[in-house]
């Protein structure tokens, strides 16, 4: 297939004439060309018809102008190079310069392209590979740190980006020294790394906010099925003693229908008439307003307990460390008590000790929950004493239990 252009092999130019790479020639000092089948773009701006010949050149009058509309046009415009030179420029040729041309015909070696070894040093610090680094610094003339970076981020998409540039090993020559020094390279490199720093920090502290937002979350499904299971559990207890307290009255219903029968069978035996209905009538509310008074004081008594403890968590709802030391507090007297029941020292507390109000006289439900363990106050209430006739193992044995669940349950009081 024959050439459409011209192609640079010292920085990749491509040139749609000869005449063009003459130009080229006398303004950059290049003299390695070459046939290419690749086409010189012409994209013409829909806007103000300005012609672009490249897509850099494009994205730079985009953001000159505004305007982002272009045509392609390059098919329309492109044809077979003519490698005639014209006749103004023929004369102006010299002899060597033919034999340069001539030269040039024939295979020549290609090299990797001399670079800043600066800069690259700097590139290959950063994390670019060998060959881009090389690549950008060739195609941005070793100019300095930041033309190449930038030469990076515009040609990041092209195919052959990661791949050596090549170059006639005549055409090489020394590498330009860079436009920057030492110090400035070293402050430019220093910033690119920060603002790259930046962004990763940005990124670890956007997860680590998704991270917390869902632990909170998990936390609060965490509570509220906590907060269902106790309702589910105080409604089954409720139902159970529900049907306890039905089970006992209908017991009782038939204790009373089985005096009843040995009433009226004695009374069968003595030769007495049978007991006249109305007479027993009237006394059947007050037994049955008896039994309705009863109280089951085992359960009452823990269910108080429960309560005097979740009124002072309640009141200090702030200072968990001051309740949970009330809570401790209260559980070594009880379990002193259940212990060493006979030793009075256990059974007798100072009020107006310091320590005691400390941790438990002064927070309220404490002396309450003590009442409610059977200790009373005496002697013009300079103390709380448990007589040792008064001393109810089970109420002991439910205190602790009561307490030891508030001590372990961090959900006590908080529903």
């Amino acid at each position: 297939m024959a050439g459409v252009s011209l192609k640079c092999g010292d920085c990749g130019a491509l040139l749609k004439s000869v005449q063009e790479a003459q130009d080229h020639a006398e303004l950059t000092s290049h003299s390695n060309f070459s046939e290419s089948t690749e086409a010189v773009l012409n994209l013409v701006c829909t806007t103000c018809g300005k012609p672009c010949r490249s897509k850099t050149e494009s994205d730079l009058h985009t953001k000159r102008t505004g305007h982002t509309e272009f045509a392609d046009k390059t098919a329309e415009v492109t044809k077979p190079i003519s490698l005639e030179v014209p006749k103004a420029a023929a004369m102006d040729i010299d002899v060597p310069a033919a034999a340069d041309a001539s030269t040039t015909s024939q295979p020549e070696e290609m090299v990797a392209p001399e670079v800043d070894k600066k800069i690259l040093d700097e590139l290959e610090a950063m994390g670019f590979p060998t060959a881009r680094a090389t690549r950008a610094l060739h195609y941005s003339g070793n100019a300095s740190l930041e033309a190449a970076v930038n030469w990076v981020v515009e040609h990041e998409n092209d195919p052959d980006i990661d791949e050596m540039p090549m170059v006639s090993i005549n055409s090489k020559v020394e590498a330009p020294k860079p436009s920057l020094t030492p110090e400035e390279m070293k402050q430019k490199a220093q910033e690119l790394r920060e603002r790259a720093r930046k962004k990763k920090e940005e990124e670890e502290k956007k997860t680590e906010r998704e991270k917390e937002k869902e632990r909170i979350r998990i936390g609060k499904e965490l509570l509220e099925a906590k907060r269902i299971e106790e309702q589910n559990e105080r409604k089954r207890l409720m139902a159970l003693r529900k049907a306890e307290k039905e089970e006992e009255k209908r017991a009782r219903e038939k204790i009373r229908q089985k005096v009843e029968e040995d009433k009226a069978e004695r009374r069968r035996k003595l030769g007495l008439p049978p007991e006249d209905p109305a007479t027993v009538k009237p006394s059947a509310p007050v037994v049955e307003e008896k039994k309705s008074m009863l109280p089951v004081r085992p359960a009452t008594k823990q269910e108080q307990m429960r309560e005097c403890l979740r009124s002072l968590k309640q009141s200090h709802k702030d200072d968990d460390a001051k309740v949970k030391r009330a809570f401790q507090t209260l559980l070594t007297y009880i379990g002193n008590v259940a212990k060493n029941p006979s030793e009075e020292k256990f059974r007798k507390i100072r009020l107006n000790n310091q320590t005691f109000q400390d941790r438990v006289g002064s927070l309220q439900g404490g002396i309450g929950f003590l009442e409610l363990c059977g200790f009373e106050k005496i002697e013009g209430d300079e103390f709380l004493f448990l007589a040792r006739d008064k001393v109810d193992m089970a109420v002991l044995n439910s205190a602790g239990s009561e307490l030891t669940s508030a001590i372990n349950n961090p959900f006590f009081g908080v529903l």
